[in-house]
């Protein structure tokens, strides 16, 4: 996809941000761009990482979530918070590119998949058939393996219970105090020890999806899985550091947050390129994109330490949202907050309706709020709207007659102007 386009595709969700989505946008081509030069200009080309700085509710979180979608890249989201300095009890920063990888593993045995798909569906269908047909129960007289077959490929017998025979893989233990390693001690005796397996009692629908599961992993190579994973990781991977701002400033000696600058410094070398060891195998980050993002309302980027700065040469500054933006996000992205509502209260035969002035009135009601209280973006719609829906929502009738409210601009100030008004700002 050209910049234009990946900006396109983020329109239809996130309202305005252009810097942002522009940002991103080059930042993704400029892979592509990057894979068509000579081995040698590839090695010289390192990603322009992005530091993407606004206050909440503005859309950060949400150009990183339609990002991944739209990308068939290896893509993760982590938030800074979740890791510690080395030495203290959690995860360590070096886990998120073995997550990175394990995205990677997942993306590319899903394209493997759908090559085998054809073979393993056919074997799956066959060891069904056979397992049927020796029970021979609930089957029509003298049904033909074909027939039989047949059938089973059409979905026609999915709700049937058949017993079949599943590895018996015993549940991984997690060691360490919130640390998310995990040991499974049948993969270590996997090869000593003979295979488990349990009986177990499923529909003919189910048994399938377990049998095709099976035979896909059969017939796909692993180890050219891992090693296109790893490539693919390194070249491609796109990481999405959350909450940035909660981890700069200077740590303060007694107070909870002394590795914060220790994390920043463990994140350094990661982002500047390194060698991390996976249990795919070793994978080098230099040429992992990182789009890291944060509100920076009680911080600011400068306190990041000058080193991490300088790993972030793109600064996109996001905007704070207002009456137009919160006008267009009421009505403009497919998945519109008022689309919602009405095909929730649908199901209750309740037809919402909104008109122009009512939507005008909940933006202008969203704006002053954001300006009286917290300014949170876009979520202060979420509140609003579930007052103003709280009594249609509540108050429903079983007789199945169908309802009829107009959300007007009447409407929204007498259920909400009064409350807008808030005059917490103002006591001690």
């Amino acid at each position: 996809m050209t910049p234009r386009e990946i900006v396109q595709q983020l329109d239809k969700y996130i309202v305005g941000q252009f810097q942002a989505k522009k940002a991103v946008a080059i930042a993704l081509r400029n892979r592509y761009r990057r894979s068509k030069l000579s081995p040698a200009d590839r090695e010289e080309i390192t990603p322009k990482n992005i530091i993407m700085k606004g206050p909440t509710g503005v859309g950060k979180t949400e150009i990183a979530r339609r990002l991944a979608k739209l990308v068939k890249a290896p893509f993760l989201k982590v938030e800074a918070t979740k890791y510690t300095e080395v030495g203290y009890v959690g995860r360590d920063v070096e886990s998120m590119i073995r997550d990175l990888v394990e995205v990677a593993i997942r993306l590319v045995k899903d394209e493997r998949y759908k090559e085998v798909e054809q073979r393993a569906t056919e074997i799956a269908v066959e060891r069904i058939a056979d397992i049927l047909l020796k029970t021979g129960k609930d089957l029509p007289d003298g049904i033909s393996k074909v027939a039989l077959k047949d059938e089973i490929g059409k979905h026609h017998l999915d709700q049937m219970p058949i017993e079949i025979s599943v590895a018996d893989v015993p549940k991984p233990l997690e060691l360490g105090v919130g640390g998310g390693s995990e040991i499974n001690l049948g993969s270590i005796f996997g090869d000593i020890m003979p295979k488990k397996t349990k009986k177990r009692t499923v529909t003919v629908a189910e048994a399938f999806r377990i049998f095709l599961s099976e035979e896909s992993e059969k017939l796909i190579d692993l180890d050219s899985v891992e090693a296109e994973a790893i490539k693919r990781a390194e070249n491609d991977g796109v990481i999405f550091i959350d909450e940035m701002d909660k981890i700069a400033g200077a740590s303060s000696k007694n107070g909870p947050d002394v590795s914060r600058e220790g994390v920043q410094r463990d994140i350094l070398p990661i982002v500047e390129g390194c060698t991390v060891s996976t249990k795919y195998g070793n994978i080098k980050t230099d040429y992992i994109l990182f789009i890291a993002s944060g509100a920076f309302h009680v911080s600011k980027v400068s306190d990041l330490i000058p080193e991490l700065q300088g790993r972030f040469p793109v600064l996109v500054q996001l905007d704070s949202l207002g009456v137009d933006e919160f006008v267009k996000i009421l009505t403009v992205p497919q998945n519109a907050i008022t689309e919602q509502y009405k095909k929730l209260l649908s199901v209750d035969n309740i037809d919402l309706q909104f008109t122009d002035e009512g939507i005008l009135e909940i933006a202008k009601v969203a704006y002053e709020q954001n300006n009286t209280l917290e300014d949170i973006g876009a979520r202060r719609l979420q509140s609003i709207m579930e007052h103003i829906v709280a009594d249609i929502s509540y108050d429903i009738n079983d007789d199945g007659q169908r309802r009829e409210f107009v959300i007007d601009k009447e409407y929204v100030e007498q259920n909400f102007r009064t409350e807008s008004r808030n005059l917490k700002k103002y006591v001690l």
